[in-house]
Formats: C-alpha cells, structure tokens, sequence
C-alpha cells in the first residue's frame, strides 16, 4: 500500500507560490522555478549573456564619470575603479538572481556617480564620499522595510520624477561631450565647441564617428548597440594609433595600446577604502543634501524599472504586484552600500535588464549569468583599459539622449507641470548640481500651485521638501546676514 502523502511528493513539487509543478525536475529548475515561469535553461542563459552584453559599457563609462580629483586633489585609478565596477555588478546581479530571483541585473548607477563626481568629491576625499553611498544604501533599505520607500515615490508629483530623469539625462551627456573634447570652456563664451570654436584632433573626431554609429544601429533596433559601438571604435582608435595616423599624446586618457597581457588578477586596492569622519568639517547641511540628492538619484528609478521590466516578463499583475518585489527593491538599496564598500559608487537595477527578457528570460538564473560574465571580467581588466575616454565619453550621451525620452510623458500645455520640469532639466547641466535642479523644480512647483489656489493638492511631503530647499537656496546669505562663517 502507497502512502499518499509519500506519493505526492514523488509526483509533484512547490513551486513557492501555492501552485505545483512536476517533480523529477533539476534542481536548478526547482530552485529558479524555471519551467512555472514558462522558460528553458537555455533562455535564460541567453537572456543573461544579451543583458550583459547590453550593459557591460558600464565596465568603461562609470570609471570615466569617477577619473576627477577630490577636494584633497585625489584621483582613483583606472584599473582599480574597473575591477570595482566589476566586482560591484557581478556581486549585487547574483544576489537579485539567487535571492530576488527575478531577471534583473544591476551595476554602477550613471546618476550615482554623476552625483559624486560633481556634488560630492569637491567636498570631501574619495573614501568618504564611498562612504555616502554606504549611508544612502542603508536609508533606501530602512525605507524599503518600513514601507515608506512607495510612499515617497507616491507623495512627488509623476512629471517631477520625469524631469529628475531628464535632467540628469542631460547632466550626463554634457559630462560625455566635455570628456570627448568636443565641449571646451570658452574664452569668450561658457561653453565652445572644442577649444576655440572648432574640433581639434582625431580623438574628438572619432568620439562623434562612434556617437553616430551607436544612434544608427539603435535606430535600426540592433541589440547591444552601444556596446557594438563601444568596440567598434576602440578597434579604429587602436589602428589609427597603431599605424600612427593619431600622436599618441592627443589621446585624453593615454594611448589605446595593451600593456602586457590580456589578463592579470584583479585590483582590489579600493575594497572598503570607505570613511565615515571628518563630515563636520563639512556642514551638516551640505551632509543632508548630498544624502538626500544620492537617495534621489538612486532611488527614484529603480522601481519603475523593476516593475516594467517585471511587466514585460510576464511577472507582475495589471496592479504592478510581482512575486518577491519587496527583495528585489531591497537588493537594490542595498546596492548602494555594496558599491561604496567595494570602491566602483551605490549599484541600481539597469533597464537593459528589458533586453534579456526580450531574449526569453524570465528567472533569476539570467541574473546569474549576467553576474558571473561580470565576475569574469574582473580577469580582463587591461582590455577593457584599452578604451579611449573618447570613445566611452559617446555612450555617456546615447545614454543621456535615451533619459530624455521622458519628455514624452510631460503635459507641456500645463504651466503647472511644465515650468517645474523646465527648471529641474535645464538646472542641473546649467549649474553642474544635480541638487539645484531638484530644488529649484519643487519650489516652483509649490509656488505655482499656491498661485494657482489649489494649494491642498502639495501634499505635506512636499511642503516639507520645499522648505528644506528654501534654506538649501538661502543658506549662504542668511549665514552672511548672521555674521556666521
């Protein structure tokens, strides 16, 4: 006589929701729950090698975004700041695959570190500003757990979280044609194209070539287009080098040549090159703003990106409800403290993940394998060196073009959306702060509807956020007027 409960389990299995799949599956079907989600290790595998091939730009752009000086005249190096990058991505992308166990995956954030090149290292070292990032991963985990991380999301106004993007869209790009070359600082103007109204040099020429290229291929729908253009232009870069059409010192970043062989062990040399003192010297309000601009700049995307991609996976309801959300946000925030320890700035889910999808992906496996292709790249730090900052500087603004998007979701016939969404996009690149445009955005929004009468539809976060901003505006001169120095 067979026991029926013995029978059962040799027949069918939990698959982690209430439903049953057949047993006798792998275990890695099992633990991934693969077949439920209507998927094939091969999917997965190939949805995971796409996602990485459609990101792995990041491995030369965050390094490029990371190259200023600190307020002590510090700089990071090149190959250690890669293996960060690296180690970063293929730590927190194996965590979302084997925990969340969603196919999403995750690397250094643009808007991150376009925050702590330009806000944050002017007004401390290096280590401390790593430790920011710590500090903001741990805020967005405490607001993942308390449940006020949705409600924060849900108190700012949509088209302010649309010209959030935008702006740092263009904040990025313009960082892309001021490294490429192709922006200099005018002698009679702010801003010039190249050093005296016209390009100089074959670098800043292959800079535009590539830029080209990459908004061609996407324009025809070509996966991995950027990385497509990337390659495609380090390859011209080293022949011209090579047979010495270019002098090697036009070369902004060196000459793309290998030195050595092509793989060496990994430079972990930034690994918990963290601080945490010293921030009083500081302010604690400048503290506060940078804390809340990284929160900001990590935070808001994140979940939308999460969702819609879950959406196209088939994985979320008509309600944007998907199984294990509260991990996958978590795992995010906690890409924050990851990237500061590690070195390479606070980790965020990348909407290239989406390619993966399209591919077939649907489980945390393609997660994993776009984890271990970045482990891999850890080994093949001086190929990845060898590419021009010109030449990554044109990802910088594909991607800045691609945040502008956004645009298309703004009522621009309403001047109550419209002028808020105008200042925080044109600020942030205007001012080279990201936190200026932010600001300037919510007060003027505030501002608008009180002129407007309807003033009860601010909501009490954001009357809060504006008065913070109000002294964030004011502060200098009321600490001139108070004789505080």
């Amino acid at each position: 006589m067979t026991h029926p409960s013995v029978e059962t389990r040799t027949t069918a299995e939990d698959a982690g929701d209430g439903s049953r799949v057949p047993a006798g599956r792998s275990w890695l079907d099992r633990y991934f729950h693969i077949s439920r989600r209507g998927s094939s290790v091969a999917r997965e595998v190939r949805g995971g090698v796409t996602t990485f091939m459609a990101m792995a730009y990041i491995l030369l752009l965050n390094p490029l975004i990371l190259s200023g000086k600190d307020v002590q005249g510090d700089t990071l190096g090149q190959k250690a700041l890669i293996t960060a990058t690296a180690f970063a991505a293929a730590l927190t992308t194996l965590l979302m695959g084997f925990v969340g166990k969603v196919p999403l995956a995750l690397a250094a954030g643009l808007s991150v570190s376009g925050v702590l090149s330009a806000q944050v290292v002017p007004n401390m070292t290096w280590p401390q500003a790593m430790g920011m990032c710590v500090v903001y991963g741990v805020v967005i985990m405490l607001l993942v757990v308390t449940g006020l991380r949705e409600m924060i999301m849900n108190a700012i106004p949509l088209a302010l979280k649309h010209g959030i993007t935008m702006g740092i869209g263009l904040f990025i790009a313009l960082i892309g044609f001021y490294k490429s070359g192709f922006v200099h600082q005018g002698k009679d103007t702010p801003l010039s194209l190249g050093p005296a109204g016209q390009l100089t040099g074959w670098p800043v020429l292959l800079f535009a070539g590539t830029l080209l290229l990459i908004f061609m291929l996407q324009a025809r729908n070509v996966p991995g287009a950027i990385l497509i253009g990337i390659v495609s232009g380090t390859v011209v870069a080293v022949v011209l080098n090579g047979i010495g059409v270019i002098d090697p010192h036009q070369w902004e970043s060196g000459a793309p040549e290998l030195h050595g062989g092509a793989v060496s062990m990994p430079d972990f040399s930034l690994f918990g090159h963290v601080g945490f003192g010293g921030w009083d010297k500081v302010g604690g309000m400048t503290i506060a703003v940078i804390v809340f601009t990284l929160v900001l700049a990590g935070f808001f995307d994140a979940m939308a990106t999460i969702i819609g991609v879950g959406t196209e996976a088939g994985l979320a309801d008509d309600k944007g409800r998907m199984p294990g959300l509260s991990k996958a946000l978590f795992i995010d925030g906690a890409g924050g403290a990851i990237g500061g320890l590690a070195g390479g700035s606070g980790q965020t889910v990348f909407i290239e993940s989406a390619t993966g999808v399209g591919e077939g992906a649907r489980t945390g496996l393609a997660s994993a394998v776009t984890g271990l292709l970045f482990a891999a790249c850890l080994f093949f730090t001086p190929v990845t060196a060898i590419v021009p900052q010109e030449v990554a500087a044109a990802a910088l603004v594909v991607i800045g073009a691609m945040m502008l998007m956004n645009a298309r979701h703004v009522d621009w016939g309403d001047r109550a959306t419209a002028i808020p969404v105008f200042l925080t996009v044109v600020l942030m690149p205007f001012t080279y702060a990201i936190t200026t445009g932010v600001a300037a955005g919510v007060i003027s929004y505030t501002a608008i509807k009180v002129a407007q009468g309807r003033a009860r539809e601010i909501g009490a976060f954001m009357w809060g956020l504006t008065v913070v901003f109000l002294v964030y505006f004011a502060l200098h001169p009321v600490e001139g007027w108070l004789g505080v120095h």
